[in-house]
């Protein structure tokens, strides 16, 4: 595997598809491969369906498994991908809800605190980057995108540093920005403001809330049954999403709590969860890896 990216929870998710005999895997986030490498290695007869938003990583993993036949990479979103299999051949679905090592490193992707750029659109195609939202937002657009996406309480204070210091001039930079917001810690808490804003910028940037929500939204709709379906997150917004959703696919009675007894048929469960707490990196992963520190994955069966 490439030093480019290091695949979170690998082991965990290696072991969640470990008894998967035939059949195909969809992997929604591909990124550099790590994930769909370990699987192919450890299922010798399992298939891959693999699909990413971001160019680089496709052209990357293209190169990467140039020689096995038994994966399909695709630049497309998942419900997307999803028109292109057959739901009766899926028997595993992973996602991993992060931005690569690669993507924040990298200067030209303007990710990163110290960056020279001020992008941070995972699609290099997609127009709206990062620079969009710091310069032309609102003061109540970006005090409600910090405060939604970063949960910062202080939220008016940063969007008004940041409307201060464009009107004297644009802000062009990641490294710039980091600047103006400062390096302040939050209060009883080791994570810096800062990052939380960035978080928040990419968030609003990739709309990736949404993309999540459609993932979910579109492995209900499907077809798919007798799959096992991993969701990695990286930040409380997100595995709150998975959370819940996972909470609703296995109910079976969905009648509002007020109904005497039960009229909705009782057959709503579409599986259930395998893991009442979600998994998280063990001491050596996060030693070797600190973005790992923060990751969390959930386990869904799907069995309709």
């Amino acid at each position: 595997m490439s030093n480019l990216h290091i695949p979170v929870l690998l082991d965990e998710v290696v072991k969640s598809f470990i008894n998967l005999k035939n059949g195909v895997i969809l992997d929604a986030t591909l990124g550099y491969g790590g994930h769909s490498s370990a699987i192919i290695k450890s299922n010798p007869n399992i298939k891959i369906i693999a699909c990413d938003r971001d160019n680089m990583a496709i052209e990357y993993c293209k190169n990467l498994f140039k020689n096995e036949k038994r994966i399909e990479i695709y630049k497309s979103n998942f419900s997307n991908l999803l028109n292109l299999i057959n739901p009766n051949e899926v028997c595993g679905i992973l996602a991993d809800i992060g931005v690569s090592s690669l993507q924040l490193d990298l200067d030209e992707r303007g990710f990163g605190l110290n960056s020279t750029k001020l992008d941070m659109r995972m699609d290099k195609n997609q127009k709206f980057s990062a620079k969009d939202v710091v310069n032309l937002y609102s003061f109540e657009q970006l005090s409600e995108i910090f405060f939604k996406f970063g949960e910062l309480t202080n939220s008016k204070q940063i969007a008004q540093k940041i409307i201060s210091a464009r009107e004297k001039n644009p802000i062009n930079s990641a490294k710039e920005l980091s600047q103006i917001i400062g390096s302040n810690n939050i209060k009883n808490r080791q994570t810096k403001q800062v990052v939380l804003v960035f978080q928040a910028i990419r968030i609003e940037v990739n709309k990736e809330l949404d993309e999540l929500s459609n993932l979910l939204k579109n492995i209900k709709n499907s077809k798919i049954n007798n799959a096992i379906c991993d969701i990695i997150t990286f930040h409380s917004l997100e595995d709150r999403i998975v959370k819940n959703t996972f909470k609703e696919w296995e109910k079976s009675c969905i009648c509002p709590e007020f109904a005497i007894k039960c009229e909705c048929g009782n057959n709503h469960a579409i599986g259930k969860i395998l893991n009442k707490k979600p998994i998280t990196a063990s001491n050596l992963e996060i030693k070797a890896n600190s973005r790992s520190s923060c990751a969390k994955m959930r386990i869904f069966e799907i069995k309709r």
